[in-house]
């Protein structure tokens, strides 16, 4: 006899028995008028685990009578890939389109990537790809101009609830065996995703053999303690802050006690390492321009390295940023720089300083008196004559 697990059980056939997915479902939303349509274009899902991608995309090839094929990023290789394409080609001669389905698209290397490129711009196959990581990261840039990238996002308590008691009524549990409490705790344990909760009310199901489920109990099947911190609630934001304004604040101690408490919690330490990288042109700048260099080589080494030996590279380069000296220099002059080009953004550029090529250019004073060397300095100066006298850089 096969087993099937509850969250399998209680997956969504249809798109309004999707949760969580507001943005994205219902009408005049981008998955439903998809559907509606029918022409299906290839998407990117990016969002959290059991945020329902698997789901939307299985509803999605089902609703449009397509020939759905799946595969593992993790597991399939590039013959699979090839595979899959001649079996399109034979769906599509009895005028059957396939809908690809890639799970963890973004551990496909770039050239499992490349070979689906040629078929999803012919439309041999309608490509979905499902992934936790940021796509502009991980997913080739030929492969994403041709996909519109879809963002989920974790299940809401609210709705975590909802499916919760949708899977209790499944169970035929009654109120009374599954009180509030548990229904709270097995919601503050999923941080969001859907298949944890449904995981975990399982077993606790099961652990309880028809007795009420208690808080306890839950804590039991779970395995783990209730947690201080949500990847996308408000203590995720708060920690983050405290991290960047410790290390601003040059405060090495505070610095590494929220870096510890960010990846105990689970955060991804590539989102870290980004954080790391912006700060160190966003707050150092000029000052100490090595820690770019540092902060880049330690983004690097997390995605190189991966965790937890990475967590060397993340304390080392945080405790890097927080000693050094500290400069909005840069930053004050990337916004003024900005500002003033969105100002004045036809301005001509001076004739002395355009190439002149051709003796035409040169004629009409194109390069007239520039000379290449150092620190040379044009009578007429670098900026538009308007610009004359506007500062953008100034040593703070």
């Amino acid at each position: 006899m096969s087993y099937s697990p509850l969250a399998e059980q209680m997956r969504p056939s249809k798109l309004e028995d999707v949760l969580g997915q507001d943005h994205i479902i219902g009408d005049g939303k981008i998955i439903t008028e998809l559907i509606n349509s029918n022409k299906p274009f290839s998407l990117i899902f990016w969002g959290p685990p059991g945020s329902g991608k698997t789901t939307i995309s299985r509803i999605i090839a089902d609703k449009m009578e397509a020939n759905f094929v799946e595969l593992s990023a993790v597991v399939a290789s590039k013959k699979d890939i090839m595979n899959v394409i001649e079996d399109a080609k034979v769906h599509a001669r009895l005028a059957t389109r396939t809908i690809l389905f890639v799970d963890e698209i973004h551990r496909f290397n770039k050239s499992q990537q490349d070979a689906f490129l040629p078929y999803v711009e012919n439309g041999l196959i309608t490509l979905i790809g499902a992934t936790t990581e940021n796509p502009s990261f991980e997913v080739i840039t030929p492969l994403l101009s041709r996909s519109r990238v879809i963002v989920l996002e974790p299940i809401s308590k609210s709705d975590m609830k909802k499916l919760i008691r949708r899977a209790a009524q499944s169970l035929k549990l009654t109120a009374k065996q599954l009180p509030t409490a548990s229904v709270d705790m097995l919601t503050e344990l999923s941080g969001g995703d859907g298949r944890v909760a449904l995981g975990n009310l399982e077993v606790a199901s099961q652990l309880a053999n028809g007795q009420v489920i208690t808080k306890e109990l839950v804590q039991t099947a779970a395995q783990k303690r209730v947690p201080g911190y949500d990847k996308n609630g408000e203590n995720h934001y708060n920690l983050i802050s405290a991290f960047i304004k410790s290390m601003r604040g040059s405060n090495i101690d505070a610095t590494l006690y929220y870096l510890a408490r960010i990846l105990q919690a689970g955060e991804d330490p590539k989102f870290v390492a980004r954080r790391m990288v912006i700060f160190a042109s966003e707050d150092i700048g000029l000052v100490a321009p090595a820690a770019l260099n540092i902060a880049v080589s330690a983004f690097q080494a997390v995605t190189q390295i991966g965790m937890p030996e990475a967590q060397y590279n993340l304390f080392h380069c945080a405790s890097v940023l927080a000693k050094a000296p500290k400069s909005r220099a840069t930053t004050d002059a990337m916004y003024k720089a900005l500002s003033v080009a969105q100002d004045y953004p036809d301005l001509p550029v001076p004739l002395h300083l355009r190439n002149a090529p051709t003796k035409l250019m040169k004629d009409l004073g194109y390069g007239q008196n520039y000379k290449w060397q150092a620190e040379f300095k044009p009578e007429k100066g670098f900026m538009p004559p308007e610009l004359s006298d506007t500062i953008i850089f100034t040593d703070s």
